[in-house]
């Protein structure tokens, strides 16, 4: 499957009216990878309890992004993620879920290590460390 980095479209919310409820949750994974950050967070609030493989890699591309509010509504939506599928996601990916934390650390480095210096206040850090237990603990 590939992502993409950035989608630049304008005026979707009216075609939502016209998608089934599958293609809807589609749309709105797609729209995660939006250039507008509130717009990515809106619809990873639309995703983020669907229990589908496929959602997974959209929810775990946006912990590697810069925008600490996307990372605390990952966080804060912790109990209602499906470990099983998520730990099989990062077992069957850990390339991927490596490249995706390094970049989660790097922007902590660039931006929020200020606001965060202990890695246990930010985020990001809990967010990988709860996944990790998900990889391990799922087989």
């Amino acid at each position: 499957m590939v992502i993409p980095y950035r989608v630049y479209d304008q005026g979707y919310e009216e075609v939502f009216a016209h998608l089934t409820e599958t293609q809807s949750i589609l749309f709105s994974c797609l729209l995660t990878r939006h250039h507008d950050g509130r717009v990515r967070q809106r619809h990873l609030e639309r995703i983020l309890s669907v229990r589908e493989p496929w959602v997974v890699p959209f929810v775990v591309q946006l912990m590697g992004e810069y925008v600490i509010e996307i990372l605390e509504t990952v966080e804060a939506h912790l109990p209602t993620l499906d470990p099983e599928l998520y730990g099989r996601f990062i077992r069957d990916n850990q390339a991927y879920f490596q490249t995706t934390q390094a970049r989660m650390i790097s922007y902590w480095d660039c931006y929020y290590r200020g606001r965060h210096p202990s890695q246990s206040d930010y985020a990001g850090f809990r967010l990988f460390s709860k996944f990790r237990e998900f990889r391990n603990s799922t087989h």
